[in-house]
């Protein structure tokens, strides 16, 4: 029975990844996935990736993010659209080329205020990793 579950969980990891890829999303919207109403279900029981003892099992965290949008009919009749297909790569590109050089200048940027004793906002003050365990505490 745990080897049942543990490949359950293994293989709807994977598949809740794979969500993060817009054209996957595109995929699955003109195969006419999310016009049944089983697999729509079958979205709606994934959100408990998004607690903290599983959502710390994702890589691509982004794939949340399209998990939440896919529990509303407008955005899974619009990622059929190449337009918005390309847009979300964009976004998604977007983030990944410039959060991690923004990143490490913001925390410079704190530290060097902290050094200064100036006065620092303590959530701009928190290292990335807290704050997502912030934010994955109140999921």
């Amino acid at each position: 029975m745990a080897d049942t579950n543990e490949r359950r969980l293994i293989l709807e990891l994977e598949f809740v990844q794979c969500l993060a890829n817009p054209k996957y999303l595109q995929f699955l919207a003109q195969q006419q996935y999310f016009n049944d109403p089983a697999f729509i279900n079958y979205l709606k029981y994934l959100l408990y990736w998004r607690r903290p003892e599983y959502a710390k099992l994702i890589v691509y965290p982004y794939c949340l993010e399209m998990l939440e949008h896919l529990q509303h009919e407008s955005f899974r009749n619009a990622i059929a659209l190449e337009h918005t297909v390309q847009l979300i790569h964009q976004k998604e590109f977007f983030h990944w080329t410039h959060w991690r050089k923004n990143e490490r200048a913001v925390i410079l940027k704190q530290q060097q205020e902290l050094q200064k004793g100036e006065d620092v906002d303590p959530i701009a003050a928190m290292s990335i990793d807290e704050l997502k365990a912030c934010i994955r505490g109140k999921e």
